[in-house]
């Protein structure tokens, strides 16, 4: 899936906010971050923990250009735990992890300022 990072670009088209609510969009906590080899952009595997109703995730993030894997250890971080599952190389991903591109493309996730509890809902 491509997305639009460039801070230039129109607004998508308008949607419902009961659209909108479809999104489940939570916060977990990163619990395991490896190198994801073959990559076409740098990227980790990710396995997140998003609390007992949700249980653990892993997903595939291209934020190794901002973020060393010991550093994502123990980081809220958010992501759509609505999608089904995709299969991105030889991983499956089974969450989106939320993040913005600055101008060199480079991913910045998308985190909360203080902690709150693994599976909280964007509200």
């Amino acid at each position: 899936m491509h997305l639009d990072h460039d801070a230039a670009a129109a607004p998508a088209e308008t949607i419902a906010f009961d659209d909108f609510l479809k999104v489940d969009i939570r916060v977990g906590t990163v619990v395991e971050a490896t190198a994801y080899e073959g990559a076409r952009k740098p990227s980790y595997k990710l396995l997140i923990d998003f609390g007992p109703g949700i249980g653990t995730r892993k997903s595939i993030g291209q934020v190794a250009a901002l973020y060393e894997c010991e550093d994502l250890v123990g980081k809220q971080i958010a992501a759509v735990v609505n999608f089904p599952p995709r299969q991105i190389g030889k991983a499956m991903s089974e969450c989106l992890t939320l993040g913005f591109g600055d101008e060199e493309g480079r991913i910045t996730l998308f985190s909360p300022d203080t902690p709150v509890p693994n599976g909280a809902r964007l509200a």
